[in-house]
């Protein structure tokens, strides 16, 4: 199981998370990120690992406001 959060105080409102996975990430009317499932499908897991890695805070260097969980019961997904 995957699971993803977003950390809506330092999220800049770029919308790469949104065009990336639009099945797991939206934006409110203010742009900020909006997580839309507990659990990451199987078949949007790879898009949302793609939302990771464009997330201009984690290509600036600091803390991505969108990152992947691993469920203790699932196998560990390669790192992004």
């Amino acid at each position: 199981m995957v699971r993803v959060s977003a950390d809506r105080d330092v999220c800049i409102s770029a919308g790469n998370c949104v065009m990336a996975a639009d099945a797991v990430f939206d934006q409110d009317d203010d742009g900020i990120v909006v997580v839309l499932v507990d659990e990451v499908p199987p078949a949007e897991e790879e898009r949302a690992r793609e939302a990771v890695k464009l997330c201009p805070h984690r290509l600036c260097g600091r803390r991505t406001d969108v990152h992947i969980c691993h469920s203790a019961a699932s196998p560990r997904l390669p790192e992004l």
